[in-house]
């Protein structure tokens, strides 16, 4: 299971950092430092961690009750990050950690997704251990990821990991909720998360902003690039276990591997509809790019670079990033490639959305 492993994301939620009343308790976090690089060296592997606790922190620090209000939340995470940093530091010593904050706008436009990538390839190169969290200080709406289960799958495309480990109160996933079910049975593997999805509970704290259902939505993002997920429990001790080959937890079986970038599309959030016809439904399976002739209608309001989605007969058949935005579409739908420049008065590109910037659902037979 884990013999092919080069790069592994790890998952620290926030009940995993703190104690009953919520407040950091370090030795939590020199037992997790341990078992990463326990796992490391069983392993050989590079370990990225994705750490909430910033919150906290930030909130013990300012001696700030619950509920808060959004920018006392904000506030609460900007003290919080420097002190979770500053104990993250202790617990590596004397290897270096390095400090990532991503909203999901540095996931969703491909520049920087891009310059995301490149700080983690030279931190992991210039051997510090990198710690992403959310950016919660100016993360807010459309660009805020909301729980870190959903970012540290992300995560996982970013370094190229071959799998996301995430670690919880509870040894993975139950066919009841074992808080109330004594009689509750592990799931040690899942190969269909659809057939499963119907026993993720709520968090099991109120120190943690994700439950089972968070966690199973970030192994469905994950393994659908062909990235592994488990969910662990146990803390540190429960990666030692897994450095010796035991799972506490569940494992979630990987799709056939997805290219990077295509499984990076096939997440984006879309801004609009493109409608085709059924000749050019063709020759995107045949692995043609999208020209005009074939576009019969534009919903929506985008621009250059935008994820849009494909229809055929209003069902969605995939998604690309589009050449021109939805005004100039809208002129030359249906025209021939010759046709562009003497409707728009330019012709940037043959191409709607080219080959190499689409992605495509899988086509229904029977």
């Amino acid at each position: 299971m884990t013999g092919q492993w080069r790069r592994v994301v790890v998952k620290v939620g926030t009940s995993s950092l703190t104690d009953r009343v919520g407040r950091i308790y370090p030795p939590l976090l020199w037992a997790l430092a341990r078992g990463v690089q326990v796992l490391q060296q069983a392993l050989g592997c590079k370990v990225v961690i994705v750490s909430s606790g910033a919150g906290a922190a930030g909130r013990e620090r300012l001696g700030l009750s619950l509920p808060l209000t959004l920018p006392e939340k904000q506030a609460a995470a900007a003290v919080g990050q420097a002190l979770l940093m500053l104990d993250w530091s202790r617990a590596f010593a004397p290897l270096p950690v390095a400090q990532l904050l991503l909203t999901a706008a540095d996931i969703q436009q491909r520049e920087r997704y891009v310059n995301a990538k490149n700080a983690l390839e030279a931190s992991l190169r210039l051997g510090a251990v990198p710690i992403i969290n959310e950016n919660d200080s100016v993360a807010t709406g459309e660009i805020k990821f909301g729980d870190n289960d959903t970012l540290s799958a992300w995560a996982a495309y970013l370094v190229g990991a071959e799998a996301l480990i995430i670690l919880t109160d509870v040894d993975g996933l139950y066919d009841a909720d074992p808080r109330t079910h004594p009689q509750a049975r592990p799931i040690p593997l899942v190969q269909d998360l659809a057939a499963v999805s119907h026993l993720a509970g709520k968090a099991g704290t109120n120190r943690g902003t994700g439950g089972m259902v968070t966690k199973l939505q970030a192994a469905k993002i994950a393994t659908e690039a062909g990235i592994e997920a488990l969910i662990v429990g146990g803390g540190g001790a429960g990666l030692e276990a897994l450095a010796r080959g035991e799972l506490r937890g569940t494992r979630i079986q990987a799709h056939p591997h997805t290219p990077a970038r295509k499984a990076w599309l096939a997440q984006q959030p879309t801004r609009g509809v493109i409608a085709i016809d059924e000749g050019a439904a063709r020759a995107l399976r045949a692995g043609r790019s999208l020209l005009p002739k074939g576009i019969v209608g534009i919903t929506g309001h985008f621009d250059f670079g935008d994820a849009v989605a494909l229809t055929l007969d209003q069902q969605a058949i995939g998604r690309g990033l589009v050449n021109y935005d939805s005004e100039a579409l809208q002129r030359i739908k249906g025209l021939h490639t010759s046709e562009i420049a003497a409707r728009l008065g330019y012709k940037d590109y043959d191409e709607v959305i080219h080959r190499d910037n689409l992605v495509l659902k899988e086509a229904k037979h029977g």
